[in-house]
Formats: C-alpha cells, structure tokens, sequence
C-alpha cells in the first residue's frame, strides 16, 4: 500500500500530497476535478503508459515546464519515483530508494490493478485490450513479466525495421532477433497461461450472485517454435509491415461460467459484474502470493452499480488492501466504514 503520494505537474496538479491510510482512499469531486489524474498517477507506478496509456507527454501538465513526476512512499518504507523532464519528455525515468533503476523494477516493489469506465467495453472490443488487461494480472503475479514483454517488444521492432529494408537486411541480425523474440515471447505465453490456470482455480470455487465467476482461456498463438515460424514468414511480415503470428497475437477468452456463454453477450450490467468478480479473484491471488495485495484503482465505478451491487462490492474490498476509488458524489461511498476521504475540485485536494 501507498502511505504517501505526491505530484508535480501532472495533468491538471501543480502541486499535491495525499497521506493516506490502509483500506479505502475515497476521491469525490465534479467531473474534471482531477480525480482521475490522482489514480493515473498510482498507476505509473507500475510498468507501462498507466490507466489512460497516455504518451507521457500529454501526463505532463499543458502550461507547466514539461515534465512530471510521482513520489511515492510504500508500507514498507520504499520510496518510490517515476516521471520526465522537459528535454526528454517521452523518456520515463524511474527511481527506488533514490537511485535509477529500470521500468519493470516499479512491478517487485508494489502491484497495481485499476478499472476505468473505459474497459466497460474490455469484452466486446479488441483482442488488442483484452491481452494488455491479461499482461497487468499477469505482471501483479510474476514482476519479471515486464522485462520479458518489454525485450519482446524491442525485438519485434528491430525485425520489422530490416524486414521493409530487405536490401540491407542481415539474415544473421534478422535470425538473432527471432531469436530474442522466441526466447521472450515463450516466458510471456507460459506467464500468461500460468495466470489463466490459476485465475480458472481461483473462480471455479466461487459462487457469488452479485459477481460471477467468469471462466477464461488463451486463444492465438500456441506453437512451440516461434524462430521457425518467424524465419518461413520473413516473405509474408515484409509484405504485412509486422509479425501476423506470435504472443503478440493472442487473445484472452472470458465466458460467463454459470451460462456458458461468452462474456460479449452479456448485458452491460452482466460484463461489469463479470470485470468486478475477475478482479476481486485476481487481487486475493496476488495477496495470496505475494504476501502483499494490490494497490486496486476503481475510476467512477460506484456510480455504474445498484445500491445493492455496490453495496456488495464495498463488503467484498474490505478488507482486500488499499482501494483507490473516484465518484462525482462523497454519497456514493455511503456504507464504507473507516477511509481516507478526500474532495478534489480543480486540482486541489481537500480532506472531505
């Protein structure tokens, strides 16, 4: 958990500090206040581009020198840093403890989770969404999830830029990149699958009306040598300007598992409750393996609920860790008991 966060020209705050307590951190404030700003800066401090996968330097606030950054002090007394400056403004900078350390180093100090109203359309959208959603619950449960996406990645970028210059392209570098490719996109599929055993094991025991277990499955890529395949479709990937198989086509599949039918054909009110439940399942597995839960972001997801659902959803956090939780109305968080209540109103923060 956060015990201390700070901002420096982020988004909409100059300047902020929040002193928060274990359990629920409750921000209520008028729509573009900057509630959500506070849970974009929580959620830099994980590996990636952050709840709105904003560039960095739309992070940064417009008439400010064009930077930012986020301190934040963990339970355990780490400190915690991250943010730009103006002269590299799409360059993260990341520090523990006072000294630079890379990106992913951010995912074996804290885990984060978040929902936005956003990821309300998670089941009906892109494969796309759906495996960044898969690679956060992956991340919070093996921190070594980042380096290997991120090396991922960078070879698959490098391998596209040879492939449209097939004049000077080496078949040696072209060959060692697919090696990279093979050797980190293999951790990323095992990671993944891993995460979708234990997340099946974890839902399969439950039965809960307000939030049913969803069941879940990886669709796309599965072959067992990727070098191979990335070597036969050099032809192919030049023509297409990208790799059209590999990890980083593949798909999580959710189904409502009382049903059996999949998630996308469920109400609106049906998918949220199935995102709730899936994250609910998700934080106690991190918490059971980690030894720690997860700082959980929930943007305006109180006021999508019934007062019933709602209420249900307060008693099942509770409990869980630290809940960062925004609403347009202090009222919406009737029924949670101790918390660190905050009103946010044009960039500043007041206790509420």
């Amino acid at each position: 958990m956060l015990t201390r966060l700070a901002l420096t020209d982020l988004r909409n705050h100059a300047s902020a500090l929040i002193e928060a307590a274990s359990g629920f951190v409750l921000l209520s404030g008028p729509n573009g206040a900057g509630k959500t700003n506070i849970l974009e800066a929580v959620s830099l401090l994980a590996p990636g581009r952050g709840l709105r996968q904003a560039a960095l330097s739309d992070v940064a606030r417009h008439d400010g020198p064009g930077g930012f950054a986020v301190a934040a002090r963990l339970a355990d007394g780490t400190d915690l840093g991250t943010g730009t400056i103006a002269t590299a403004p799409e360059r993260r900078q990341v520090r523990v403890n006072g000294a630079t350390a890379p990106v992913s180093a951010l995912a074996e100090r804290v885990a984060v989770l978040w929902l936005t109203p956003a990821m309300d359309r998670l089941f009906t959208e892109s494969a796309g969404g759906r495996r960044r959603f898969l690679d956060r619950l992956v991340l919070a449960l093996e921190p070594a999830h980042a380096a290997h996406a991120s090396r991922y990645e960078a070879a698959m970028r490098a391998r596209n830029k040879l492939l449209a210059e097939p004049d000077s392209a080496d078949p040696q570098w072209l060959a060692a990149l697919e090696a990279g490719m093979a050797e980190h996109g293999a951790a990323l599929t095992e990671a993944r699958g891993r995460t979708v055993s234990a997340l099946g094991t974890a839902l399969a025991g439950t039965d809960d009306r307000d939030f049913p277990a969803a069941s879940l499955s990886l669709d796309g890529w599965g072959g067992d040598d990727l070098a191979a395949t990335l070597k036969a479709n050099r032809g192919r990937d030049a023509a297409a300007g990208r790799a059209v198989e590999g990890p980083h086509r593949q798909d999580l599949l959710v189904a409502n598992r009382a049903k059996g039918e999949p998630a996308a054909l469920g109400s609106t009110g049906e998918q949220k409750a199935l995102l709730l439940g899936l994250v609910l399942a998700h934080a106690g597995l991190v918490a059971e393996r980690r030894g720690q839960p997860p700082v959980v972001l929930l943007d305006e997801v109180a006021a999508h609920l019934d007062p019933t659902r709602r209420a249900a959803l307060y008693d099942r956090l509770a409990g869980r860790g630290q809940v960062w939780m925004t609403g347009t109305e202090a009222a919406l968080f009737d029924g949670i008991g101790a918390a660190t209540r905050l009103h946010v109103d044009h960039g500043t923060i007041f206790p509420a």
